[in-house]
């Protein structure tokens, strides 16, 4: 409808944008000098920050780019020194992104993801059930090798629209859209129940930032066993039922899965060396509760290796491709904390979002309800999880310290909170899959809403009584 009515008044659009930059400036200059009785270290700190929020809700500008200002200015206006303010660019955390992203890049490059993808679809039955559920499937198991979704919705999208067209099915039908759809919202949901996107890399870094406490790769794995199983199958079950199949049998997805898999051939060397090293980091991540070796110098240790002339994984020319847009927003995010932390404006924060909700978390149950709850509605503001996560888990890292909570257990929640969405501006991998035009926004928003029921209805027992076997309590 926005880019409709900004072709009918090309004013529009530009008054629009006029708005959101001056709405984005004066907000946070007002709380700058307003008589609000605060520390003015704080009270200046939390004004850069609601300067920094504001512009990732409105999308006044690329993401990073109003992160990096925000660091700027807590440094060139004097609250904090150049250390803290961009400290988030020395952070273990960042530069876990920037492995994550660089092994997107050899998993699809190598096309090391699409044999995997393609192997598990080819042993599910050729049926519209079967070929469902071997897309979540597949979908779950690209997260390991894949860790940025819009890398495995780019990968899902390409099989997606190859079985569609070899199944005959035309666009805008419902086994069409239930495919698509399924693949795009998977592609957003499992990086929440691991550590392998940027959302939930964040909000790990922050959790052991700024909560004090150690989250092992395994153990947030582990954590979320049990409901990743059960979303699996809700995944599948629920598509099958808001997009049943037309009667009758579909044909041709079978021998467009052999097809796809004579064309690629032989693995290659760079191919066995590629999956070597993949698998290598996986172990490594699954098994560091045994090792103690932190995530990010696993992934850079990895990327660093596959870059050697020898190895010939990654070339130079990969670096250059990258977008480093994402590491540069998580650094800038994570900067954010530690300055707005460095200046006491995070207790304020903390007291003013958290002080709310405090009354009504009482015992585990409804502890967990809140959490889930409260992090599902705070993404409506937040279009993007990064920015959301790196806002919020600071001021509830500090809020369950002082209020006798487990910081990671709320976080753990929070973070999992983030994977229910009912619309496309809310994760940049819904939006790449939605362009394709293969399913629409009330599409989305029937499975987002009945997902997210799921996956609450999951946690619960999750929490109550499998975390406490695990130390989590």
């Amino acid at each position: 409808m926005s880019a409709t009515l900004a072709e009918a008044d090309p004013g529009a659009g530009a008054d629009l944008a006029w708005l959101k930059q001056l709405f984005v400036v004066v907000v946070p200059v007002a709380l700058w000098f307003a008589p609000l009785g605060l520390a003015p270290l704080a009270q200046h700190g939390l004004a850069i920050t609601v300067f920094m929020v504001l512009g990732w809700i409105v999308e006044v500008t690329e993401y990073a780019i109003v992160g990096l200002i925000g660091c700027f200015l807590f440094w060139a206006l004097g609250l904090v020194k150049i250390d803290v303010a961009f400290g988030g660019f020395s952070d273990a955390t960042t530069w876990f992104i920037f492995a994550a992203l660089l092994f997107g890049t050899l998993a699809t490059n190598t096309g090391i993801a699409a044999r995997i993808a393609n192997a598990v679809m080819r042993r599910v039955r050729p049926t519209y059930s079967g070929l469902l559920f071997g897309l979540v499937v597949t979908s779950f198991l690209l997260t390991f090798i894949v860790p940025t979704g819009t890398s495995r919705v780019a990968i899902m999208a390409t099989i997606t629209i190859g079985l569609i067209g070899a199944l005959g099915l035309a666009r805008g039908s419902r086994e069409a859209t239930g495919m698509f759809l399924i693949s795009t919202y998977t592609s957003a949901l499992f990086d929440k129940s691991m550590v392998a996107g940027a959302a939930s890399i964040t909000a790990r870094g922050l959790m052991e930032k700024t909560g004090g406490v150690s989250v092992a790769w395994s153990e947030w794995f582990v954590a979320y066993a049990p409901c990743d199983l059960l979303v699996i199958v809700s995944c599948w079950w629920l598509t099958l039922k808001l997009f049943p199949a037309a009667p009758g049998k579909l044909e041709g997805g079978e021998a467009y899965l052999e097809e796809q898999a004579r064309g690629f051939g032989p693995m290659t060397g760079m191919q066995m060396r590629a999956a070597v090293l993949l698998l290598g980091a996986v172990l490594l991540w699954v098994t560091d509760f045994a090792h103690h070796i932190p995530a990010a110098v696993i992934g850079m240790g990895v990327v660093l290796v596959a870059l050697l002339p020898r190895i010939g994984v990654l070339t130079v020319d990969d670096l250059k491709r990258v977008n480093y847009l994402p590491f540069l927003f998580v650094a800038s995010a994570i900067s954010m904390a530690g300055a707005l932390s460095a200046t006491k404006g995070l207790d304020v924060l903390t007291d003013f979002v958290f002080g709310r909700i405090g009354p009504l978390m009482d015992g585990p149950l409804m502890t967990t309800v809140v959490l889930y709850w409260s992090a599902f509605l705070y993404h409506f503001l937040l279009a993007s999880e990064i920015s959301m996560l790196a806002s919020s888990i600071p001021p509830l890292m500090t809020f369950a310290k002082t209020h006798g909570l487990n910081p990671k257990v709320v976080g753990l929640i929070w973070t999992f909170a983030a994977g229910g969405k009912l619309f496309a501006y809310q994760n940049a991998v819904l939006v790449v899959g939605f362009s394709f035009g293969y399913f629409r926004g009330r599409d989305l928003i029937r499975l987002g809403l009945l997902l997210s029921l799921a996956e609450f209805i999951f946690l619960i027992p999750t929490v109550l009584f499998y975390w406490p076997l695990l130390g989590l309590k």
